[in-house]
Order: structure tokens, then sequence, then C-alpha cells
């Protein structure tokens, strides 16, 4: 007896159509479910073992978000399994026979004898308010499987329509021919005999003029956990080859495709948070050691995390929820300018331990020691035991919120003047009475505080991600971090500097680098310029801070001082410095 036979006994049973006692209709459909739901596990691994070993990218739903119709045998369907790269939808009793029958989409294929590339057609299953190429009539409107769309344009038609197409068979990739990799492109590279930039240059001149092929490197484990569904939606677009699940990968590797394209056309947009962004660069960085600095790309971010305070310095917003489109994020990417941003060098020298090599970290955001590395060591603490309770970005925030409120009653980091020394370009900094000191290199933090303006009432030299300084700040405990955040007071601006040095006298105090924490103990942490990374900035968008700052600044004169980060681009605002 299969599934379908199960679900109508069960329903007929329900039903009384047997004329059993009222009893034995309300008992059995309980014991056939109860039976389903203990098989459903073995399901799953039968089907697991299917979709390891084929060359779809299966998933398992237990509800299709949409009317969904089996693509072998045509029968509506609530549950199955769908294929995020090319868009097939199968039952599970169809799947094994859909896997076998139906092709994916081809990461790699030749191209027609004249060079051209055709359609791959799948039907069925448009997306919702598609329209036809041919007649411009929405696609998809009858109960039934029906219509066709391309794997690669992602163009639709009508059944009657498909012979109709003015341009035959041969496919342009459509709006985002620019970014995708043809299958063509790189089943000619794997022909090459001698695999060098020039020949690639030549392959890319068949791609199309401003050819720029996009990398997508997601991580599924980063704050809001949209990774995954961001995968498969970019998957659906480009070709798959393009997309990484960095759970799976090691950035290093991923980004050993950009060997194999032109070079200086690669973008990479980073989906995750900035510590993932960190990982990203610093495998950029091994790419420069190992001599391939030509095939450097340029870094975007869509930002998963928690607190995002690199993404919002290049204007890319604190937070992606899914609130606009994948389309309109390759969009905004496609429009986004480059930029220079200064990386760091962060060496942890531990007393006492003269034989052993310091402990060397990589910057892009900031360092601190004090309240607020505090809060992030508790809250990483508490991760690493429960990860599954911190898979929202509203309740990573909540828990922040805890942490600071019970610091604001401890006090752990207080009388830190009294145990640490700092120096700026070699200068002794006198400290007043601080709990904690946080240095700077963008200028957002706290997840979407200015830290160096504070309230923007006073005066302070302007800030730019590529001019080498650091900002040094000192805060005197969490209350007055959580004033500053919501601009009821400022820090206290201990100054700018090419290099930064303190000396942590005493006792073990919390730290970080980009909201990695740890404990430390009497050290001496120096940190120096390191290199420069290539970033695209969205100037097209502005936070509501950004909006308040820029009419205060009109009505109060002050706009040289009130110069934000995220406006980096060196000529661009030259005159609003």
């Amino acid at each position: 007896m299969n599934w379908r036979e199960l679900d109508s006994l069960r329903i007929l049973i329900s039903s009384g159509m047997f004329g059993a006692n009222r009893s034995l209709a309300i008992l059995l459909p309980v014991l056939i479910t109860l039976w389903c739901s203990f098989q459903r596990p073995k399901r799953k691994v039968q089907l697991k073992d299917l979709f390891r070993r084929s060359k779809h990218g299966w998933h398992y739903t237990d509800l299709f978000n949409k009317p969904t119709y089996c693509c072998v045998c045509t029968q509506p369907i609530l549950q199955g399994a769908f294929c995020e790269c090319c868009g097939i939808c199968s039952d599970e009793v169809c799947v094994r026979k859909a896997d076998h029958t139906l092709p994916c989409k081809e990461i790699m294929a030749p191209a027609q004898a004249d060079g051209s590339f055709l359609h791959r057609w799948v039907r069925g299953n448009v997306p919702l308010a598609s329209y036809c190429t041919v007649c411009k009539q929405q696609c998809g409107t009858q109960p039934k499987l029906c219509d066709y769309r391309c794997v690669w344009c992602q163009a639709t038609v009508h059944d009657d329509c498909k012979a109709g197409l003015s341009g035959g068979e041969q496919c342009d990739l459509g709006e985002f021919c620019s970014i995708i990799i043809p299958p063509h492109y790189l089943y000619q590279v794997n022909k090459l005999r001698r695999r060098h930039p020039d020949e690639y240059c030549k392959l890319a001149a068949a791609c199309g003029r401003g050819w720029s092929p996009l990398l997508v490197l997601a991580n599924t484990r980063s704050g809001n956990n949209m990774g995954e569904v961001l995968l498969g939606e970019f998957r659906t677009l480009l070709n798959p080859v393009q997309v990484f699940d960095l759970s799976e990968i090691q950035p290093a590797k991923a980004l050993q495709l950009c060997t194999l394209l032109p070079p200086g056309s690669v973008r990479v947009l980073v989906c995750g948070g900035d510590g993932t962004v960190g990982w990203v660069l610093d495998a950029i960085d091994t790419m420069k050691l190992k001599g391939q600095d030509q095939f450097i790309p340029r870094v975007t971010i869509l930002p998963l995390g928690t607190g995002n305070d690199l993404s919002n310095s290049l204007g890319w917003g604190s937070g992606y929820a899914g609130e606009i489109p994948v389309e309109q994020v390759i969009r905004n990417v496609l429009d986004a300018e480059l930029v220079k941003m200064d990386r760091w060098k962060v060496q942890v020298a531990s007393k006492g331990t003269y034989f052993r090599k310091p402990k060397v970290l990589s910057m892009n955001n900031y360092f601190s020691v004090g309240p607020d590395a505090l809060m992030a060591l508790n809250f990483h603490a508490h991760r690493e035991k429960t990860p599954s309770v911190f898979s929202s970005r509203i309740i990573n925030k909540a828990v922040y919120f805890l942490y600071g409120t019970k610091d604001c009653l401890v006090q752990e980091c207080k009388d830190l003047d009294k145990r640490i020394e700092l120096e700026l370009d070699g200068e002794r900094v006198a400290l007043p009475s601080l709990e904690g000191i946080i240095v700077c290199n963008i200028g957002y933090w706290g997840g979407g505080c200015r830290l160096w303006e504070g309230m923007g009432d006073e005066p302070c030299p302007p800030t730019r991600l590529d001019d080498g300084l650091l900002e040094v700040v000192g805060v005197f405990g969490s209350f007055h971090c959580a004033q500053i955040q919501v601009k009821l007071a400022n820090p206290v601006r201990l100054g700018q500097a090419h290099t930064v040095r303190l000396v942590l006298k005493s006792s073990r105090m919390p730290m970080q680098v980009d909201g990695e924490p740890w404990a430390q103990g009497p050290c001496t942490i120096t940190i120096t310029h390191k290199t420069q990374a290539l970033m695209l900035y969205h100037s097209a968008e502005q936070t509501d801070d950004d909006d308040e700052d820029s009419s205060a600044s009109e009505g109060e004169g002050h706009s040289a001082n009130r110069t934000k980060k995220p406006t980096y681009t060196p000529e661009k605002n030259a005159s609003s410095l």
C-alpha cells in the first residue's frame, strides 16, 4: 500500500463510509497517522541518500508555498522534493524517476556549432506573476502543469506560444547575463592547454561586453539563518558553480574560481555577518601571498549577522530579512561603487611567554577591551552551548541587552585606567576613570551606533575608510555605552593614530576583535596597518540616522565635522568635507 492509498483510506474511514462504529472510525485514522509519522524518518533517510548522489540540488519540503504540480505525473502535490537549481518538483513516489529522466542545469557544456546558447526549458510551476515573452499575458494561470520557464534567462512562455519565440531557441541569459558564468565558458577553459589570464580574456569576449561574473559565498549559520534560502535563490538565477555554502567549503577554496576568470573582473557577494566578511577577506589576503594579486575580487555584503556594522558603513544596511527580492540585491551590486578599506593587524603578546609567537588577528571593524567585549564574551559562550536558541537577530540583540544590564549592576571592568596603558603613535595618553577602550576602523559600532560622533553636538575630526587612521575612544561603562547608542551621550575621544599600543598590566580582561571575544591576561596589544581591501559601496541607500544627521548638519552648519565613514569614496566626498 503506497502513501496515496493510505491517505485515501484514512479519509474514507474518518468519513464513516465503511459503516463501522464511531470509535473505530476515530481510532483507525489516529493509528494510520502515527504509523506514517514513524515511517517519515525512514523515508527521509532514503531520500537523503538519493539526494546526495544526484546531480540535482534536491530539497524536501512538507508543504510547498504555492500551487505545485509534479513534473513527472503532472498531479497536484502539497509535499515532496524540488530542485533549487532548475526548479523541477516531484512527489515522493516520482522523485527517483524525475532524478533520472529530467536533467538539471549543466554547469559546464559546449556551445552550439555557431557559438550560440540554447534555452533550457522546464515545464510547469512557473513563478507567480510571470508573463509570457511572446503574448505578454500572465503564465501559470491554469490549474495544471502548464507553460515553460528557461532555467538560464528566467523567460516564461505559454505552451501555445513557445513555437512563436522571436529568437527561436537561442538564449541570451536574460537580465543578468553580465554576471552569469555560461556553461560554454567553463567548458572552453577546461579544454585549454595553457591556463593563462590572456586566454581567459579571449574567451570572455564571447560572453559580451562588460562581463563581470558574480560569486556568492553564503554562511548558513549567520544571524537569522536566511543563508540556506538565499543559496537556493541565487542558484536559480546564476550558474550553480558560482554559489558556495561556506558551511561546506572554505572561502579560500571557493575563491580559486577567480583564477579561472579574467583578472580584475570578479565581484564576490558575501551573505553573512561581519565575521563571515572578515573570513573571506583573510582568504583574499592568502591569494595575495600566493602571487594571485591580479585575480583579487571586489567584495560586497548582504548582511545576515547580528551587528552588521561593516555592512552599515558601506551602505548595505543593518540587516537583510528578505524585504527586497534577490533580483534587486543583484541590481544594487551592479550599481555599487569601488572603494578601498583599511585592514589592520592586531598582535597580542602575552606577558611571560617570550618564546611563543604572539597571537595575530586581522581587524576590519574594531578592537575593544571592557564592557562591550564582556557582553560579546558572555553571548558567545552561551551561543556555543545552545546554538539553536540564537537563530534570530532580535533574540540575539535581546540577549546582548540583558548582559549589558547585568554589567551595569556588577561593573566587572571598573578601574580599567589603573590596569592598562595606552599609546597612540608612540605617545602615552593619560586616561580618565574608564571601564572600556574601543579602537575603531569604521564609522559604525555596536549594531548601528556612530561611536566617534556620539550625539553629534561637538566638533570632531572627520574619518574615512582609507585614511590609515584608527579612532580611539573610551567609555565609562555599559550604561554609558547604552547612552551613546541612543545619542544621549558622547564617548571620551582619546585620539586618532596610525599605530595603537595597549599594555594590560594586571588581571584578566575581556577583549574582542570584530565580535570575536576572548578573556586575556597581562599582555601587550599592538595594532598596525596591514593592507587595503577592495570593497563595493552602495551609495543609493541611507539609514534613518543619515537623514536625521544630514538635516541637522544643514541647520547647524557643522557638515565638515559630521562626515560619516559610510561616505568614504575618496574623491566623491571632497566637496562635503
